[in-house]
This record gives structure tokens, C-alpha cells and sequence, in this order.
């Protein structure tokens, strides 16, 4: 049957955020460590290609796939980046990448049928299964195995009405990257995989591998969002098997049209001009994600293994609680810091706190500042 959205969880990060602000309006200054937000300014090469567009009058809707010069880049980008062919008309450019998911599992599940997915995971992934009437099954990873999705133990979970094996990485909230061998494994194993490549781009240590270098049976659901810091620019894309396109495409006219065309048109300077800006940051992430893990130790959580992608830490907090919700909220209101509680990303998630480093250095410094004067007197 499928879920409502009375039945749908709420997103405890937002939650956490909804609270953070009401603190703010309240005078309090709150250190933002909850949201997976990248704190840069968009880089000047896509204002300004945002800019013309608008000056040239490109405001009307574009093709419901999305501009061919948009889809033209983002193949030309996986070919030079993961040596992968696809056609520009595989390309589905979307409302960000939580529209292409939806897109994704609309097409790909039918009432009833499974999705395996990793436990910690995105929060929204099971919620978009279940609202379809479809049943996510887990599969644990762990910290002392550095949150690795184990191919054996996916396999063991494939059943008769499994469709889809959903992958992240780098991983949100773990930060673990699959090395090319999990990969492959993961690729053979028979059902669709469905990968969320939002976070490449930020990899730190390892290489990020794109599922279509080892199959073409998936679909990726990617975007803007991180790696060119563009949150609000809302523009994503999914690149899906040919057979798909099509109902892909019907889905996109009846529920959102076309995706922003002014967003589209910076999209094509972000892949072809940002390249520097990128790499910028990510030399400014690392520095943030070597030193919230030195503090986070410091503090007394655990951090068996450094996340080598992303920008979030999933922190063992169980010295601290086994209510990892209450935890949460209890250093927003006493401390002053937002931070994600585990039970966010799943059961075996809870006793973790996720912390993000999409913020600055002095931001992240004062907040474990605050975190460590908070639970030393607590």
C-alpha cells in the first residue's frame, strides 16, 4: 500500500534547523553544524552566465529533457571524467536531485517491490520507497568497517521482489567512498542499481567511481547542489538506461515541466568554467575535515575511521547517549550547535551524531569549543 504523507517521518535535520532559527530570531547565535549546506558564495563564472541568460531572454521553458547544450556538457563531463559514453538524450536535467530520485523510483519500482539500501543512509531515500508502496530492506555497515556497503552482505538480502540496490558515494552521512572493486561487485550482483553521485567532486581520499563504468544497468541521480555550491539554484539530473527515457520524460511534463532554465544555463558554465573554484574548496573542506575530526576525538566521540568524502563526520556518541534525538536538541538548546541526530540516517545509526563541515573554520572551531566546555561540566 502506498504511504501517505501523514504517515512520512519528518526530516530531523530540518527539524533541527526549524528550531536553530527560532533560536536566532530569539537574539541567540547558533553554530550551524546540521546542514549539508556548502557555506560558499555560488562562483562568479555562474552568476554571471545566470546573469546573461536573463539579459538575453532566456526565461522561457525549455524542452522538457532540458537544454540540449546542458545535457551535451554533462555527457561530455562523464566521458572526460569517468570515461563513460552516454547519449545526451539519456540525460533528464531535473529540479535538483531529490526530484530525480523520485523520478527514478516512480519509473523503476512497481507496488510491492523492494529496494536495498545501506543503514546508516540519506534519510529521505526509504521514505520515497515506502510513499511509493514499495519496502525498503537494510543492510548494516559499520564505523569499525569505515561504513563500507559489503557486496556478500547485499547479496544475501536479494530476494524475489528486490528491483533495486540504492548506492551513495561519497556517502551521506558516513562520508565513505566505494573503492572501484565494491563497485563492480555491487554492479553484478544482478538487480538495477540506482546511484546518488550528488557528492562528487568532494572526495578527499580514494577516487569517487561513477556506476556507469561498471554497468549499464542503473540509473544516477545527480547535481549542482554541492560541489558548486548552488543549493538554491535547485538543478539536478538523472542519467537512466535508454528503454527508461522515455517514461522518464512523460513524468517530468506532467509533474515539473522543465527544470529552472535559468539554472540550466549556468549549470553548463559551472561544468565547464568552475573547475578552479571547485578545487578551492575542496582544499578548504579538507583543512575543515582534519580538524572536526582531531576536535570530535578530542571531545570523547568516536571517529574509528575519517570520512574520505563529502563534508559530514558520523560521530559515535554513545558515551554521551543512546537517544541521539534528545542529545541533539539538548546541544542546540544548551550549547548553542546544530547537529544531526543518527536516528536521522537509521536505526543502526542511533548513539551518532552527524556534524558537517560545510562550515568555516572559525565557525567549527568555536562550535567544538562550545560542545567541549557543554559536555566537560554536563
Amino acid at each position: 500500500m502506498r504511504r501517505t504523507a501523514i504517515d512520512m517521518p519528518p526530516f530531523y535535520v530540518m527539524e533541527v534547523l526549524e528550531r536553530a532559527q527560532e533560536l536566532e530570531r530569539q537574539g541567540l547565535q547558533i553554530i550551524h553544524l546540521e546542514v549539508g549546506e556548502p557555506d560558499f558564495p555560488t562562483p562568479n563564472c555562474i552568476k554571471r552566465a545566470a546573469e546573461k541568460a536573463i539579459r538575453e531572454g532566456k526565461t522561457r521553458y525549455t524542452a522538457s529533457l532540458g537544454l540540449l547544450e546542458l545535457r551535451e556538457t554533462i555527457a561530455e563531463h562523464y566521458l572526460e571524467k569517468y570515461g563513460v559514453s552516454i547519449s545526451p538524450n539519456q540525460i533528464i536535467v531535473t529540479n535538483g536531485s531529490s526530484p530525480a530520485l523520485m523520478l527514478i523510483f516512480s519509473v523503476l519500482l512497481e507496488a510491492g517491490e523492494e529496494v536495498i539500501l545501506s543503514d546508516p543512509h540519506y534519510a529521505c531515500y526509504p521514505n520515497v520507497v515506502r510513499f511509493l508502496g514499495c519496502t525498503p530492506v537494510f543492510v548494516k555497515v559499520n564505523e569499525d568497517d569505515g561504513f563500507r556497503f559489503n557486496p556478500e552482505e547485499i547479496r544475501e538480502r536479494i530476494g524475489s521482489k528486490t528491483k533495486a540496490i540504492m548506492i551513495n558515494s561519497p556517502a551521506n552521512p558516513t562520508g565513505h567512498v566505494l573503492d572501484a572493486n565494491t563497485t563492480g561487485e555491487i554492479a553484478e550482483l544482478g538487480p538495477t542499481v540506482v546511484s546518488d553521485e550528488i557528492y562528487h567532486g568532494l572526495t578527499y581520499e580514494g577516487k569517487a567511481h561513477s556506476i556507469l563504468e561498471f554497468t549499464d544497468n542503473a540509473f544516477v541521480a545527480s547535481g549542482f547542489s554541492k560541489r558548486f555550491a548552488m543549493t538554491g539554484w535547485r538543478l539536478g539530473y538523472v542519467i537512466a538506461p535508454k528503454r527508461c527515457v522515455r517514461p522518464l520524460q512523460k513524468l517530468m511534463q506532467n509533474f515539473f515541466i522543465a527544470a529552472n532554465t535559468i539554472s540550466q544555463w549556468a549549470g553548463i558554465a559551472a561544468i565547464k568554467e568552475a573547475g578552479p573554484d571547485v578545487r578551492r574548496m575542496v582544499k578548504i573542506f579538507n583543512k575543515r575535515r582534519k580538524l572536526i575530526v582531531e576536535r570530535l576525538k578530542r571531545i570523547g566521540f568516536g571517529v574509528a575511521v575519517e570520512p574520505a568524502g563529502a563534508f559530514y563526520v558520523l560521530a559515535n556518541a554513545k558515551k554521551f547517549t543512546d537517544d541521539s534525538l534528545k542529545f541533539a536538541f539538548e546541544l542546540l538548546e544548551k550549547a548553542g550547535v546544530g547537529v544531526t541526530p543518527g536516528v536521522d540516517f537509521g536505526r543502526n545509526a542511533e548513539g551518532y551524531i552527524r556534524f558537517s563541515y560545510a562550515n568555516s573554520i572559525e565557525n567549527i572551531s568555536e562550535g567544538m569549543n562550545r560542545l567541549e566546555r557543554y559536555l566537560t561540566n554536563r
